[in-house]
């Protein structure tokens, strides 16, 4: 018998790590000897390279870069031991967790740092980037990102802000550009967000108020992008459409850039993970995959961890259990195909903030997993 532990991180209480290692103490404590797969997963954005670098089979790279108000900051990410691929979050270069909160102005900041790693792990020889790109402080719409790569041609500092040059746009594609990855990497990006460039529903009017703008600045902003967009179709470098592409939106409006000026393929989070760790060969052969979260609830069957893993064990006919530190709306989960559902802190009095204790929680999920196997599977 053939157990796949494949745990997301536990947050504020537990890396996916700890959590699967917890699970399979527990799958151990009931006396199961048969083989057991941890698989820690990360829906794209906190904790992917981390979960690349826990494999062992990537090494961590450190660099020196402009954070999103162009002060250095040293961002992290990974790199395959065959040296082909590298593993990137954006906020490493460019998160919100990088500006203070007095300093939160998606008017000042600037995708820059993120252009900068790209372009270190291009020069490293990759191949091939998976790039996730949640948890932003900039609305740009990437052309700092452009910038740093020198396919945007003006000068940093100009105007109050990167958007402020869209007028100088129709000069950003040199001659022989590669549109479809002009640094000679191809690039993979870990999106979750569907929204457009612009527009009511775009990356001004619907994420920049959580990174400090003002309903004013979001005006400013919403115009600014339209203008990108705009400039960019000139350029023939973009569609109408392409505004409107699901994830264009996302960062900002990094997604377009990354879409329009590279070419790069916008897909699911938790899908672009699970693909490059090869979580269907763990799958293959096994009898369950135990899966979990901090927080299980109705928004968990809409693209997180637990629902991409569910998905690709339904297709090889693997038993899925979810087993999430806070399970609400179980009807749903178990509606939606979860096998068996378990609440960790099921029948805890302890405080919240007790239950949040690292190793009080690991005990709980090892308890948990006795119980499953004592249960039968």
């Amino acid at each position: 018998m053939k157990i796949v532990l494949a745990f997301d991180s536990f947050k504020g209480c537990l890396t996916a790590e700890e959590a699967c290692r917890a699970a399979e103490e527990g799958v151990r404590r009931a006396g199961f000897s048969g083989e057991v797969v941890c698989v820690p997963l990360s829906d794209g954005g906190e904790g992917l390279v981390l979960c690349f670098l826990r494999t062992g089979k990537a090494h961590e790279v450190m660099v020196r870069v402009h954070g999103p108000l162009m002060e250095e900051v040293v961002a992290k990410y990974a790199i395959s031991e065959d040296g082909e691929t590298a593993y990137m979050e954006m906020a490493s270069a460019c998160g919100l967790t990088l500006v203070p909160m007095e300093k939160r102005n998606p008017l000042e900041t600037t995708t820059y740092g993120l252009g900068e790693m790209l372009k270190d792990a291009v020069e490293h020889g990759v191949k091939h980037i998976v790039l996730g790109i949640g948890g932003s402080a900039t609305c740009d719409g990437g052309i700092g990102m452009l910038e740093a790569l020198d396919v945007w041609q003006s000068t940093i500092g100009e105007g109050s802000a990167p958007l402020n040059r869209t007028r100088r746009v129709r000069q950003a594609a040199p001659d022989g550009y590669d549109q479809s990855h002009p640094t000679g990497a191809i690039l993979t990006v870990a999106c979750d967000v569907n929204n457009p460039l612009y527009g009511r529903e775009g990356a001004a009017y619907v994420f920049a108020p959580q990174k400090g703008a003002t309903a004013e600045q979001v005006v400013v902003l919403d115009r600014r992008l339209r203008a990108f967009a705009m400039a960019t179709e000139e350029m023939g470098l973009a569609t109408k459409e392409d505004a409107f592409h699901p994830g264009a939106g996302a960062a900002g409006g990094l997604g377009y850039a990354l879409l329009t000026y590279w070419g790069a393929e916008l897909k699911r989070g938790i899908e672009v993970v699970m693909e490059a760790m090869g979580f269907d060969e763990a799958l293959r052969g096994a009898d369950v995959v135990v899966t979990g979260e901090g927080c299980s609830d109705e928004q968990t069957v809409h693209g997180k961890v637990a629902a991409g893993v569910l998905g690709r064990a339904q297709a090889l006919g693997v038993k899925t259990v979810l087993m999430s530190g806070v399970i609400k709306d179980r009807e749903v989960l178990e509606a939606y195909g979860f096998n068996r559902v378990y609440g960790i802190n099921e029948g805890n009095s302890r405080s919240l903030e007790e239950l949040m204790q690292a190793e009080v929680a690991k005990e709980n999920i090892r308890r948990t997993c006795q119980r499953m196997l004592e249960e039968g599977l």
